[in-house]
């Protein structure tokens, strides 16, 4: 059956109709920084306030809620899956062995949370809501300011099988096991090391680095000896007590953590294998050196730490609680 060149044409509009709408349909599921702005315009302050009393309270949950961010993005993508409490029909990755009594924060999400549904209920992700904390946590502790790209959705359930899979890297990890996790997820050697420095915040439980200081070579013996004082050797005593993973500035983002991979005090495996004669050693000397170089290459990395997988459109829903599906 053969059509008139009028017919060829209607036929054409018709399917550039489509494709137009296609395209708009995902330009509008992307993220951007404004995706609120209009529907929620005091979402930022609203936020700020409570990380600002959060993090005066402790210092320490600045990075444990940038820790969060990380967790639940390589777990399935960024889509506040971390945040779900056991139910019924799934169990939740809080008990998953990379998280399980380590991970925290969840409290000042809830707070959080409280507070934007009484400022625009139904409209904000608790996804969004993690990603904007993690910012805010940095900034509050002297790093970097960027603009969070916004319009992700809650995911129905969690991934504990995910979480359990080793897509989260371990505290043990290899340079290799590194860079092929993070490559896994779309971020380069580069990204990993620049997101490695979120490491200048925060404390270790001793469980986490006991074989280091007692059986590795690469680390200067007055740091493990130090360590040694408040990490026994034996297993399962004293495993959640606590070191510092900066020792030069614990509670400011800066980059004395790349200055003290470069004097072998790498508190973890994972932090000392990025500079011990392997293919990251020039980025951790260029770290060390430049302040803004750091910050630059860790906001893009965090940039693009945000992109993985989100929900979008009409992908998983907005969680009126954070800790359970609608």
């Amino acid at each position: 059956m053969g059509y008139n060149n009028k017919q060829i044409i209607s036929m054409l509009k018709v399917w550039l109709m489509m494709v137009l709408m296609i395209m708009g349909t995902q330009t509008h599921a992307q993220l951007s920084s404004d995706f609120y702005a209009e529907s929620c315009p005091s979402l930022f302050p609203a936020v700020r306030r409570v990380m600002q009393r959060a993090v005066a309270k402790e210092r320490r949950m600045a990075a444990s809620l940038l820790r969060l961010f990380f967790h639940d993005c390589f777990v399935n993508g960024c889509d506040g899956s971390i945040l779900l409490d056991d139910t019924s029909s799934f169990r939740g990755e809080k008990t998953a062995g990379p998280n399980n009594n380590s991970v925290r924060g969840f409290e000042v999400i809830d707070k959080i949370k409280l507070r934007v549904e009484k400022l625009c209920p139904g409209v904000v992700s608790c996804a969004d809501i993690v990603a904007i904390s993690a910012r805010d946590s940095v900034l509050l502790l002297g790093g970097p300011r960027w603009s969070v790209k916004l319009g992700r959705r809650d995911s129905k359930k969690a991934g504990f099988s995910a979480a359990n899979s080793g897509v989260i890297p371990s505290p043990s990890s290899t340079l290799n096991n590194l860079i092929n996790r993070f490559k896994a997820q779309g971020l380069s050697a580069r990204d990993m090391v620049a997101l490695s420095g979120a490491h200048t915040i925060g404390q270790a439980n001793c469980l986490t680095f006991r074989n280091r200081i007692y059986n590795e070579s690469n680390i200067n013996r007055s740091f493990a000896l130090t360590r040694r004082k408040n990490c026994p050797a034996t297993s399962g005593s004293g495993d959640n007590k606590k070191a510092p993973l900066d020792i030069g500035s614990p509670t400011r983002f800066d980059h004395s953590y790349y200055n003290q991979l470069l004097d072998k005090k790498g508190l973890l495996t994972s932090d000392q294998v990025l500079f011990n004669g392997g293919g990251t050693d020039s980025l951790v000397k260029t770290y060390s050196r430049s302040l803004n170089t750091f910050y630059r290459d860790f906001v893009r990395a965090m940039i693009k730490m945000g992109d993985i997988k989100p929900l979008t459109g009409s992908n998983g829903q907005i969680r009126r609680n954070c800790r359970r599906p609608n």
